[in-house]
């Protein structure tokens, strides 16, 4: 979304409202949880529960924390940071399935691609 400019120069703002958990990103990418943490099943997006990670219910950070400790990863509770450090470093921005994900990353595309036009 672009607004007017103001009395400063151009603004640019892009609004999007994240409903669930960021986990349901890391769902969206269900190869980078499991290069993150090997033991887990590289069938885990097959599962109906996580076709559509932005439709999980009870908690996408619940599931993933479920997901992981059933593999044997984050015995003692679901360390976010640290899952996030560890998933993100593999995921693949083209190939997220999360709807939610795909909003956001063409968002910024747009964002980014109107203020290259304005440079």
């Amino acid at each position: 979304m672009r607004t007017q400019p103001g009395p400063f120069g151009p603004v640019q703002v892009l609004i999007r409202i994240a409903i669930e958990e960021l986990e349901a990103w890391f769902f969206g990418d269900v190869a980078a949880i499991q290069r993150a943490y090997p033991k887990v099943s590289v069938h885990l997006g097959k599962q109906a529960r996580y076709r559509d990670p932005d439709a999980i219910t009870g908690g996408t950070w619940e599931a993933l924390e479920r997901v992981l400790q059933e593999r044997g990863y984050h015995a003692t509770g679901l360390r976010k940071l640290q899952a996030a450090t560890d998933i993100a470093a593999y995921m693949d921005v083209e190939a997220n399935r999360s709807g939610s994900f795909q909003a956001f990353r063409e968002g910024l595309r747009r964002l980014v691609k109107e203020g290259d036009r304005d440079a």
